[in-house]
């Protein structure tokens, strides 16, 4: 079962959050304060600059006056407004609706062709990587600190083409903290930034989820170099050994009425496997999940491989279930509920269905 990183790290935010003034005008008297978030891995970088007693904490974007609580713009000192740090319990910790919805792709259809248990992009990374089946970090734990340092290098370089360079610095040397540990570890710290609500979750699914594209293969294979190494990472979980079954996961979705109608379509065809070839979120709490979009998927897990992060994420009241790429599904029924304005798709979910 997997465990929480270290309590006492500051690379921690389960008590801490730091919010900036959000107003049109954030030095208005009358308005009602509004307080925004920052993302996740801009609160470990402002609270480990906190902590430290350092005078400031350098974000992409702005940097943060501790002395004054001030968000300062880098490129005009004039743009300024006020922040402020919460000491709370995490219970009370926003949702996140972007992450169990799915990111908006060219497709028609929100699911990739059937190609077996191994998702193409892993295979391409593999085959990038020069690695063969029996050559996974799990099995071969010198392999470690140069996947490591391949994964740090790739996401700085992602980062930097995103203009998020110093989220992703601060990610790449989390990840190089455990560079010389066992496999476990390194995953850990792998699904940890996974979790956290940042541009390195959001630009890997949205490569993965165009994999059957065509008019994207350029595109989605333009992130092997970078972003494959942390995917195998993420992907070769050592701690999650055992198929999970007899489980119900609810993931709340937005689609367009051609992508429903491609799920009504595989109810007629009863033996027509399709795949997911991204990482995908889910949640054991069907209230939750229920609140995002216009369609709930209710997956009922017959035998998948599935991680467990809620012990791991900073955001534990989700019980995020992480399905792994490449994990089949058939389409069992679609509903319409009027009342709630919502469409229901029920999957059955199997690692390989032959």
């Amino acid at each position: 079962m997997a465990t929480a990183l270290p309590t006492e790290s500051k690379n921690n935010l389960k008590h801490v959050e730091w919010m900036w003034k959000s107003n049109p005008n954030p030095w208005s008297k009358s308005e009602p304060a509004q307080w925004s978030h920052y993302s996740d891995v801009e609160n470990l970088i402002i609270e480990e600059a906190f902590l430290d007693k350092k005078p400031k904490a350098i974000l992409d974007d702005y940097y943060i006056d501790f002395q004054d609580n001030l968000q300062v713009l880098n490129t005009d000192y004039n743009r300024q407004r006020p922040v402020k740090r919460v000491v709370r319990n995490r219970e009370d910790k926003h949702l996140r609706e972007t992450r169990f919805m799915d990111l908006p792709t060219t497709s028609a259809r929100s699911f990739g062709g059937e190609y077996g248990w191994i998702s193409p992009f892993v295979v391409e990374v593999r085959r990038d990587l020069r690695i063969k089946t029996n050559e996974l970090p799990s099995k071969k734990p010198d392999m470690i600190p140069t996947l490591v340092e391949k994964a740090a290098n790739g996401i700085i370089e992602e980062g930097k083409y995103l203009g998020k360079e110093r989220e992703a610095e601060k990610m790449a040397n989390m990840l190089r903290e455990k560079k010389n540990k066992d496999m476990k570890e390194v995953w850990k710290c792998c699904a940890y930034l996974y979790s956290l609500e940042s541009f390195l979750y959001q630009s890997l699914n949205a490569a993965m989820r165009l994999v059957g594209d065509k008019d994207k293969e350029d595109e989605w294979r333009s992130k092997i170099r970078t972003l494959g190494p942390f995917c195998l990472l993420l992907w070769d979980d050592p701690i999650h050994i055992k198929m999970k079954t007899d489980t119900v996961l609810y993931r709340g979705a937005k689609l367009k009425p051609e992508q429903i109608a491609a799920y009504e379509t595989m109810v007629n065809n009863p033996d027509e496997h399709r795949s997911f070839q991204a990482f995908s979120s889910c949640s054991r709490n069907r209230q939750k999940a229920e609140e995002f979009g216009n369609t709930l998927f209710i997956m009922e897990v017959k035998g998948a491989f599935i991680a467990d992060l809620s012990k791991l994420s900073e955001y534990p009241n989700e019980e995020e279930e992480l399905i792994t790429p490449g994990v089949c599904f058939r389409v069992k029924k679609v509903e319409f509920d009027r009342k709630k304005n919502k469409h229901f798709v029920y999957l059955e979910l199997l690692q390989n269905p032959s």
